[in-house]
């Protein structure tokens, strides 16, 4: 399960929550180590009203890009190591 997948879930445990709600326990959660926005990894895109409410689109900031391609880098590199540790055991990957 991803990290983020637990902490919606775990924010979700406490009972029913609207997005903003879901977000302010995901950041109380992880002691403030999950912020999106605050750490301005992605930001607000376009806002449009749909059937007279607000839908808010996001997209990634040039600073949620090199995180996530240092993040996808980092995730590569430690499942490289796994698969030849695998291939010294004689089991696949």
């Amino acid at each position: 399960m991803q990290e983020a997948t637990f902490l919606i879930l775990t924010a979700l445990a406490a009972g029913c929550q609207h997005g903003y709600g879901i977000m302010a326990d995901v950041v109380q959660i992880s002691d403030g180590r999950v912020r999106l926005r605050a750490d301005e990894l992605i930001d607000v895109d376009r806002e449009e009203i749909v059937e007279t409410r607000l839908r808010r689109y996001y997209r990634l900031t040039p600073a949620g890009a090199e995180r996530l391609a240092a993040e996808a880098s980092r995730l590569r590199s430690n499942a490289a190591a796994a698969v030849r540790r695998l291939k010294l055991t004689g089991r696949t990957a």
